[in-house]
């Protein structure tokens, strides 16, 4: 067991793979623990729930800088980005980076959109003529971070992807047109929980196509019978909630937006450039690292002990805040 921040999470060592699946401290594990003893003995009531959902919703929109009243719920970030690919002319064109993770890309295409990829540097020069910039804050293949300020600047309607940011970089992104972001990685909640946050006229572009009574005005009073009567806020894009999900977020979405999330981000980004000066490589300022390593070496880091992965034919390696300096030691050493 590790102490971190103020929690403590049942960590192996060597554990670096948070950019695939997040630890969850383990108070949030005991919530879901719990949640699945009283679903197993039918203890609990639907509306159990309905508190827990809120408590996740403000915590995602106190962790991106968004009221939670423009926060909508989901099970994963292409669902939640397919109300947004709804609402866009069928000429819309987007504009995405280039190998960008296909949950906020494939949508769009499958939309029939034209749909330009660049290269993530290029991006905010290549903007004029589009309606759309969708990307990713954080590269899943490789830690790069987006260009958000230049983004904010040229005006044009933004799409942000938080899964790979949310959880480690300090964000304010209340400027965005909309804020999408899976739960299970570094806000280490279960999978099956996400969130768009919306602008006030992001609310009203994206299209609610699965609408639902989750969905609705007064959802205990919209189970039935036509006609339509959705909420006038964000939760008129929810969908209903997966349970057991939502209970382990709202206890690790809210002890994440508890955190100095400049201190989370040093901590990390501290790992991270500690691993890279060992290599004998540059610092990136990422939580992520990204390695061209020869043939074998993902064996021999599983072999230490160490958990990654391997993307875009590159290993991969996240550090999060219950990661420590022996976590460094334990890849460098299984490196030499």
């Amino acid at each position: 067991m590790r102490s971190a921040f103020g929690s403590t999470f049942d960590l192996p060592a060597g554990y670096l793979n948070t950019a695939s699946i997040g630890i969850p401290p383990a108070p949030a594990a005991s919530v879901v623990a719990s949640a699945v003893q009283r679903w197993s003995t039918g203890a609990d009531d639907p509306t159990a729930v309905d508190p827990v959902v809120t408590t996740a919703r403000e915590a995602f929109g106190k962790l991106v800088g968004v009221p939670a009243d423009r926060v909508a719920i989901g099970a994963a970030v292409a669902q939640l980005v397919g109300l947004v690919a709804a609402g866009l002319p069928a000429d819309a064109r987007v504009l995405v980076a280039r190998n960008d993770f296909t949950s906020l890309t494939f949508p769009f295409a499958a939309r029939g959109l034209r749909v330009t990829e660049v290269d993530l540097d290029s991006l905010v020069s290549a903007v004029d003529g589009h309606d759309l910039v969708a990307v990713s804050v954080v590269q899943s293949a490789d830690g790069r971070i987006a260009d958000l300020e230049g983004l904010r600047a040229t005006g044009v309607p933004v799409l942000l992807d938080v899964s790979q940011a949310a959880g480690w970089l300090p964000l304010s992104l209340e400027w965005a047109d909309w804020v999408v972001g899976a739960g299970y990685k570094w806000l280490m909640a279960p999978r099956g929980c996400a969130w768009l946050a919306c602008s006030p006229s992001g609310v009203e572009r994206a299209v609610p196509v699965s609408a639902n009574w989750w969905a609705g005005d007064d959802p205990w009073a919209t189970v039935y019978g036509l006609p339509l009567r959705l909420a006038p806020d964000a939760r008129r894009l929810d969908i209903s909630p997966v349970w057991l999900s939502q209970f382990g977020a709202s206890a690790s979405l809210p002890y994440a937006a508890s955190l100095d999330m400049t201190a989370v981000r040093d901590h990390n980004v501290g790992l991270a450039d500690a691993l890279l000066a060992g290599l004998g490589l540059a610092p990136r300022g990422s939580a992520i690292v990204s390695l061209e390593l020869p043939p074998g070496s993902a064996e021999k880091l599983a072999a230490a002990g160490v958990r990654s992965s391997v993307r875009a034919g590159r290993v991969r390696l996240g550090f999060h805040l219950y990661n420590t300096a022996d976590d460094v030691d334990l890849v460098l050493e299984a490196l030499a």
